[in-house]
């Protein structure tokens, strides 16, 4: 009651004073919710939660790769390690990536024009999106530029009874409209010279992302060596995959096995798999027959199954020359029709050309517009009677069609063993082959290539995948989760804020519902908003009972001014001694909660240790 008494007071005094001294009044009300929300903005700053720190051991790994989380951007703490794996050829693109690696600026081959590979590569860090600090890439520098680069082997690539296993990381950091992102393994050979590596240079397999407007795969081309003839095929998968066009790191792996089995995956999911004898075309293998060439049809021979009745004759009635469309005799005119109206008219609101010469472009007549009269009636000018189709048409007679007795079926030349026929068995005993290289045109720059591993282990494959892919591709998807525009999702009030969202937001909104609500009833307020009663109420409170006390609470006349300025100088001095305790409050529970947080981290550290 005493608190109901106060606030009355306060209200009755504030409606006698001047429109000056409740100025004041209000200056000092003000200055108090700031007060409290610059205690909580200095509270939290000065004792900030830290993020927990975050480090990745084998054993958390396979659960940090499939659940749906995202860990902090800025803590992750991911910095590149070189792989434990030996491989026969394995590129991460250390510092010494130019001793192995050398960019061809030879011609393209087989073209009209005269290309040359003038785009340029370099070895950097993502700058799009980076997962990893101090992972370093070969990326493609130049839009709508040819591109060549190569590295040999140390020693030939030789699968002949081996699994054969092909990985590498792709970044499209500019998106990919049109242009390709796949690798070439080339054929070991002397002649296989790096600054002349081409369009031309002879190939084994062909395999990555390619994609321009509608085209979007992922290719795995082998050349094939015919055994009888020496020549060489392209075999292309029937049915690719789609390629995935992101600007997060993509995985590609592809796996051939001795049993003539392929598989490809994308980010780690088999995505196709099947057999090399059944899935490319053309076929591995030729057929066993085939037409022969010298055979001819025979001059009498008749293909068509169906001929026009012999027999048959045009009915009497048959009238050939009737005409399609008739007039419609029975139709009327409608009453509304203007005879006298033309369709067209001059346009009324056209004028003459002020450069118009009647002696040099003679009489200017207005352009012709239609008539708006005849848009809201059946029609205008001389009547006509529509047409209607003549029932009694029937177009010019042809005589039904009847089997042909003649008839021999469709001719096709008689077959002949194919003197080019051979059966591969083992299409994947692959040519050896002796160097990777990227000979690639696109419309988008910053293509990033890394991780490179051919060999032949899946379990050396799947390591390396687990120290690099597994444990970037989080972080990027997380600073691209973070980098989304966020819908506006404001509070609907300021109960459901939290402290921990926004502390100085939090303090201002409930310190405004409890003024707002005790001005009404104050005892409702306590229950209703119980953290401003407990706390930082107690500064609203305070400044109420100055300016009460100061203005003479029951007092029919009203305050002056000087009585008004220094009860809102009172309230100041009071929300300063208030904002040491608010600030002191906020900052014990910023302590608690990151206490809270290192006991997480600790936990979390004590689970994923070996």
């Amino acid at each position: 009651m005493r608190f109901n008494a106060f606030v009355a007071a306060l209200a009755s005094s504030a409606a006698l004073a001047r429109a000056d001294v409740a100025d004041d009044a209000g200056e000092a009300v003000s200055s108090a919710s700031s007060a409290a929300s610059s205690a909580v903005e200095s509270a939290t700053s000065s004792s900030a939660i830290k993020k927990p720190t975050f480090t990745v051991s084998s054993i958390g790994l396979q659960a940090l790769s499939k659940a749906p989380i995202f860990l902090p951007i800025d803590d992750a703490n991911l910095f590149y390690q070189p792989a434990s794996i030996k491989a026969p050829f394995l590129e991460q693109f250390t510092d010494d990536w130019e001793s192995r690696w050398q960019a061809s600026h030879a011609k393209k081959a087989n073209t009209d024009d005269d290309w040359s590979y003038v785009g340029t590569w370099a070895v950097e860090e993502p700058s799009v999106l980076k997962g990893m600090e101090g992972d370093k890439g070969l990326v493609l520098k130049d839009k709508a530029a040819h591109h060549a680069i190569s590295a040999k082997f140390p020693k030939a690539v030789n699968n002949k009874g081996k699994t054969l296993v092909v990985q590498y990381e792709v970044k499209l950091q500019n998106g990919l409209e049109c242009g390709g992102a796949y690798m070439k393994l080339l054929q070991d050979n002397k002649a296989l010279h790096a600054e002349e590596f081409s369009n031309a240079s002879p190939y084994i397999i062909m395999f990555g992302p390619d994609k321009c407007g509608a085209t979007n795969k992922v290719h795995f081309i082998f050349r094939h060596k015919n055994p009888k003839s020496g020549e060489y095929e392209e075999k292309h998968l029937k049915n690719p995959p789609l390629a995935r066009i992101t600007k997060t790191t993509s995985l590609y792996t592809l796996i051939v096995t001795p049993d003539q089995q392929y598989e490809i995956k994308i980010d780690g999911e088999s995505l196709r798999n099947g057999s090399l004898l059944e899935d490319f075309s053309p076929a591995v293998n030729p057929d066993k027959e085939i037409d022969d060439p010298k055979d001819e049809k025979p001059s009498d021979w008749v293909e068509e199954a169906k001929i026009p009745d012999p027999d048959a004759t045009k009915p009497d009635d048959w009238d050939e020359d009737a005409p399609y469309s008739i007039i419609d005799e029975e139709a009327t005119k409608p009453d509304d029709w203007l005879d006298d109206e033309p369709t067209m008219i001059p346009d009324p609101e056209a004028e003459k050309p002020e450069d118009w010469d009647d002696e040099e472009d003679g009489d200017w007549v207005p352009p012709q517009v239609p008539n708006p009269k005849c848009s809201e009636v059946s029609g205008c000018g001389k009547w006509e009677p529509p047409t209607k189709m003549n029932p009694e048409y029937k177009g010019k007679w042809t005589a039904p069609l009847i089997d042909n007795p003649a008839y021999k079926g469709v001719w096709a030349p008689r077959k002949i063993a194919n003197p080019d026929y051979f059966e591969d068995k083992t299409p994947a005993n692959f040519e050896p082959m002796g160097a990777i290289g990227f000979e690639l045109w696109t419309m988008q720059n910053d293509l990033l290539f890394d991780n490179i591993y051919i060999g032949h282990s899946l379990e050396d494959a799947e390591k390396l995948k687990a120290e690099t892919y597994d444990l970037k591709i989080p972080v990027e998807k997380a600073q691209e989760e973070a980098e989304k525009p966020k819908p506006e999702d404001k509070p609907k009030s300021p109960l459901d804020l939290n402290f921990m969202d926004d502390p100085v937001t939090y303090v201002r909104e409930k310190f405004d519902l409890f003024v707002t609500i005790a001005r009404r009833d104050p005892i409702e307020a306590i229950r209703f908003v119980p953290e401003v009663a407990g706390g930082i109420g107690v500064l609203a409170v305070t400044v109420i009972a100055l300016l009460v006390g100061a203005l003479g609470a029951g007092s029919s006349a009203a305050p002056s001014k000087d009585q008004v300025k220094d009860a809102a100088q009172k309230a100041k001095d009071s929300a300063a001694d208030t904002k040491d305790k608010v600030a002191e409050s906020v900052s014990s529970g910023a302590e608690k909660v990151q206490s809270e947080v290192n006991k997480r981290t600790t936990r979390s550290q004590d689970k994923t240790s070996p």
